[in-house]
């Protein structure tokens, strides 16, 4: 039997090499097709307590944040700044994603606080380290308006620059790591970092962990997902050992000597990378970091972000709110 016309073996058409959940395909011929739609095709209720507007915050790459603000701040208050950096394996992810919209104005909301939830460069188009890059352009940008003459008005009325944390989920935990060891509390001064808080990381080790070797396939996240995602976003020729996945790989930094200030690791029962976050707070432990941790029950990866409406991101908002306060965002 002929084969048929639209196999790759009898047609100069480019056909799809990799489908990242049919949002992102990398063509044979190497062309990327990126859709304009979300991972989450939901509508969210907005009862109208959080303001939001977005900045340009990086030029040179086009690169926007979000601002939220409770709608309620009586005048002269300042309000802890909270950094939110999106997941998607650092191939998806927007902050207009109706999902982490939602999600950002919870947490405004239930925090009290200032929210930025930043975009990156993605991956395959722009491969790591090129998220990391854009995470400390973020932090740098906001040094710029504690101490620049153009400060956004918002940041102005209402950002406590001393009572400042950084978050992010999955891929954005993995950057939020890099922040904490590039600046911990004291890198950004005037600008004090309170706190770090990784949502279910993307940190990976040399060798499969349990969980992701026993990960079932009707999982969220899969060892293929993690696979594509992982060849997609590395430089070409790179392994799981690469600093940016790897915290305790050969290449990676020492950590034993780096303040990386107070930490909260977020991690999900039955998330595939439950024990690759496990062993990354053991071994923050095991050198003296003050680590956190806080599990989840029944959730799986990226919870957090895809029902941003659930109890279970309520309970991990909660966790937020307790260590913000913790650290020093409830007291001056």
């Amino acid at each position: 039997m002929a084969a048929p016309t639209d196999s790759p073996a009898t047609t100069n058409e480019p056909y799809v090499v990799e489908d990242c959940r049919g949002l992102l395909k990398v063509m044979s011929d190497g062309s990327i097709i990126r859709s304009a739609d979300p991972l989450v095709v939901l509508t969210f209720p907005d009862d109208g307590s959080v303001e939001s507007k977005d900045l340009l915050f990086n030029s040179t790459h086009s690169l926007y944040v979000r601002l939220y603000r409770p709608v309620k701040t009586p005048p002269n208050t300042k309000l802890p700044i909270l950094f939110f950096f999106h997941g998607g394996g650092f191939c998806l992810g927007s902050r207009t994603w109706p999902n982490n919209h939602a999600l950002c104005r919870r947490l405004s909301a239930e925090l009290s606080a200032l929210v930025l939830s930043f975009d990156y460069r993605l991956a395959p188009e722009h491969r790591l380290p090129a998220a990391i890059e854009d995470a400390e352009a973020a932090l740098l940008w906001l040094k710029s308006q504690c101490t620049g003459p153009d400060t956004d008005p918002w940041l102005a009325e209402s950002g406590d620059f001393t009572k400042v944390f950084i978050s992010g989920e999955s891929a954005g935990g993995n950057m939020t790591h890099h922040m904490a060891v590039k600046f911990g509390p004291t890198g950004l001064s005037p600008v004090q970092i309170r706190g770090v808080i990784l949502i279910m990381p993307a940190l990976f080790e040399k060798e499969l962990t349990r969980s992701e070797l026993e990960c079932p396939k009707t999982a969220f996240l899969t060892p293929e997902a993690c696979a594509r995602y992982s060849k997609l976003a590395l430089p070409v020729g790179a392994t799981r050992e690469y600093p940016a996945l790897n915290p305790f790989g050969p290449e990676s930094p020492n950590l034993e000597n780096v303040d990386m200030g107070p930490i909260l690791v977020i991690a999900a029962e039955r998330d595939i990378l439950i024990d690759s976050n496990l062993n990354y707070v053991d071994r923050l432990k095991k050198m003296g970091k003050k680590v956190e941790l806080v599990q989840i029950a029944g959730e799986e990866h990226a919870f957090f972000s895809i029902k941003p409406l659930s109890e279970a991101t309520g309970e991990a908002i909660q966790a937020i709110g307790r260590f913000m306060n913790q650290t020093g965002a409830g007291s001056d």
